[in-house]
């Protein structure tokens, strides 16, 4: 699908507080338990730092189709009390640690994961974030790459009991 297309299709906004079970719901369906960020976790972030969702919500269901979501913060380098500690939260941080990119499976393959994304640097930039930091399985550093991630090597993160490549995107204006 166009980009245009998408833009027409979607809304693109941040998260509002009721759509956390949406949220929740939508975080079961794209990760295996191990990864998935749990009910709690999830809408404590909602609660702390809803500007750090951005959402692609279908125009003609009003439901959530994706979001993507992260914490701001000095910090370089990704840990794993990032997913669990939604106190390393900095409003002010120069940096972004993404969280969690979910797409329900019936819009995958439409490059809605690509739109999301791409709003999501465009507003960091526009606040004047340095960079942007994702871990990520080996099978999707392709994907980041074509959205112009570097690829770091393996994370120190071991999310999961997963071995995670970290990449990051510059932010440079």
């Amino acid at each position: 699908m166009k980009q245009k297309d998408l833009r027409e299709r979607f809304v693109f906004r941040n998260i509002l507080q009721e759509e956390a079970d949406q949220a929740v719901s939508m975080e079961k369906i794209c990760f295996p338990p191990n990864e998935a960020c749990s009910e709690t976790m999830m809408k404590e972030r909602i609660a702390k730092a809803p500007e750090l969702f951005l959402v692609a919500v279908d125009k003609e269901s009003g439901k959530l189709a994706g979001f993507l979501n992260g914490l701001a913060t000095d910090e370089a380098s990704f840990r794993d009390e990032f997913f669990t500690d939604a106190q390393l939260y900095n409003p002010d941080g120069a940096n972004v640690m993404l969280l969690g990119l979910d797409v329900l499976p019936e819009y995958r393959g439409q490059g809605l994961a690509r739109e999301i994304v791409s709003h999501y640097l465009a507003r960091e930039r526009d606040k004047n974030r340095a960079q942007v930091i994702l871990t990520c399985l080996d099978s999707k550093v392709g994907m980041y790459e074509k959205m112009g991630f570097l690829d770091l090597g393996i994370s120190e993160s071991s999310w999961g009991g997963e071995q995670w490549h970290e990449m990051v995107y510059r932010l440079e204006k």
